[in-house]
């Protein structure tokens, strides 16, 4: 693990269990080739087995940077921390994804704590509303959940559609598959930059399919999308229009968070304002 490590820009440390390690070394070797790293994948075996790691190093074509396949096994379970921290590239950021199961405040687990940007999944949860509801509770900066990632083009979307004068927004609607963990995220952004009380409405999915904003002069603008490809812009005194509007794979989402790492303060005013409307008994 030597000459490998030039020209690599961090260090991806994935902690997952065996169910789940396949999805997430394919997703972080595809995010791996726009960001060179050494991926450090911690499978957490069975604790109550004798004490024992499992080691697997991978470099070629097939894996862009070193790819280093970690299974612990009794006691090592608990101390992930020691075992993966020689493996950390030197004066290169450390990135940790969880992209199952995560600790309930992220900065403060051990392999947490080595990670300046920490990358969570709600949409993994049991309750995946209400994860993503609890995350400003445990929020430290350098947070981040692929929740919010999935919610990049629709932002953007809904932002572009403001760049022309539209009116006050009165009020407003996202609609998507219930239990879905980006569409409260989403109405409570819209909330917070829009200063209107945003709903949250299920839909037959999949995903996220509509946003309805109210204007105070009249009529709606809407963004409308049922087939997870192609979404319908509508605004009062503009013809519709067809815009591309797909979901996305992880692999694409953990390369996106990868290209920033500095806290997401946008994503921050997000989770709080979030937690504000669940006090209130909104979204």
């Amino acid at each position: 693990m030597g000459a490998p490590a030039v020209g690599m820009v961090l260090t991806l440390v994935v902690v997952v269990d065996e169910a789940g390690q396949y999805d997430a070394l394919r997703a972080a070797t595809e995010a791996a080739r726009e960001h060179p790293s050494r991926i450090l994948m911690v499978i957490n075996r069975d604790p109550a087995e004798p004490n024992r790691l499992d080691a697997e190093i991978r470099v070629g074509e097939s894996a862009p940077g070193e790819v280093v396949l970690l299974r612990l096994y009794g006691e090592l379970t608990e101390h992930a921390d020691s075992v993966i921290t020689p493996l950390l590239l030197t004066d290169t950021p450390v990135v940790v994804w969880w992209p199952g199961d995560c600790p309930e405040i992220p900065a403060k687990d051990p392999v947490g704590h080595l990670g300046s940007r920490r990358i969570l999944d709600a949409r993994s949860a049991p309750d995946a509303v209400a994860a993503i509801s609890s995350r400003a509770a445990s929020y430290v900066p350098g947070d981040t959940d692929l929740a919010w990632t999935r919610l990049t083009p629709w932002r953007s979307l809904l932002a572009a559609a403001f760049d022309q004068p539209v009116g006050k927004v009165t009020g407003g609607v996202v609609e998507a598959a219930p239990g879905n963990p980006s569409a409260p995220l989403l109405a409570a952004w819209l909330c917070d930059r829009l200063e209107a009380p945003i709903e949250v409405a299920e839909s037959g999915g999949p995903g996220l399919t509509g946003v309805r904003l109210s204007i105070a002069s009249g009529g709606e603008l809407t963004v409308s999308r049922t087939d997870a490809r192609l979404a319908t812009l509508s605004r009062p005194g503009h013809p519709d229009r067809r815009v591309a509007l797909a979901r996305r794979p992880a692999s694409e989402l953990l390369a996106e968070e990868l290209r920033r790492l500095d806290p997401d303060e946008i994503y921050a005013a997000a989770i709080r304002r979030l937690a504000e409307m669940k006090g209130q008994g909104r979204s």
